[in-house]
């Protein structure tokens, strides 16, 4: 299948075909670790999803970012009503994301860590046991015990707050492990709560040329930060009529 080609919009100049190696030196570079980068697709109305999948917005170009950035993390962050919903399976990367990260000194493939309140989740599922590193679950104080317990044989299950995860301490928890390279997937309200907490540091977020109206939600939802951070646009990426932004933390 032939890749969709990209081309850099801004800095200038512009740069048309950008290959593997161009994109992975645009997205690599991070200031200080750790560094939080979160990932979103968007409709140009501001959805988040269409018929309550982010992946009806996708297309080539942004899947192959998507796929690259996964190249570049430590580990994966998702919430577990995204899990569920856009059913993720075991955290893997294709073969020559592999190679190349296991080349960086990084594992074959990224961590995954599920963040859930409310332990919604199966331990028998493929996300666990088939999983080639040993999945992170991040839950509350106040969670099932016996679902604590069962989810600990698949997976390190970690307290990240009394009875709500705090976003503070999950990157503290995350970068304690060497995990300092987080790469988060949604959904919605975590990335609501990583807002208020001030605990981004970047967004990449492509621009689906639709319209979808109707009740989709945003890609971030929640209480609004006291400080609402500012971002400044580091390149704008453009395949046919998809633009693909990232801004990083001034």
């Amino acid at each position: 299948m032939t890749e969709p080609s990209i081309a850099r919009l801004f800095p200038l100049p512009s740069e048309e075909g950008l290959g593997d190696g161009q994109l992975l030196a645009l997205y690599g570079d991070v200031p200080r670790t750790p560094w939080l980068r979160v990932n979103f697709v968007s409709s140009l109305d501001g959805a988040a999803t269409q018929q309550g999948l982010s992946g009806g917005l996708s297309d080539a170009a942004d899947r192959r970012v998507f796929d690259l950035l996964r190249r570049l993390c430590d580990v994966v962050v998702v919430g577990a009503g995204t899990v569920r919903a856009e059913g993720y399976g075991a955290m893997r990367v294709d073969e020559a994301s592999q190679r190349a990260r296991s080349g960086a000194g990084l594992t074959a493939h990224p961590v995954f860590a599920i963040v859930s309140a409310s332990l919604d989740l199966d331990p028998a599922s493929p996300l666990f046991r088939e999983a080639p590193e040993r999945p992170i679950v991040v839950t509350t104080e106040i969670a099932r015990a016996d679902t604590k317990e069962a989810l600990a044989e698949v997976a390190d299950v970690v307290i990240c707050g009394r009875d709500r995860v705090e976003p503070e301490r999950l990157v503290r928890l995350l970068a304690d492990r060497g995990l300092t390279r987080i790469h988060c997937e949604g959904g919605p309200h975590l990335f609501g709560d990583l807002i208020a907490a001030g605990a981004v540091d970047e967004l990449c977020l492509t621009l689906s040329a639709r319209l979808e109206a109707g009740s989709s939600v945003r890609i971030a939802a929640g209480a609004s930060p006291i400080v609402p951070p500012e971002l400044a646009l580091a390149h704008v990426l453009r395949s046919d009529d998809t633009l693909l932004l990232r801004y990083v933390r001034r």
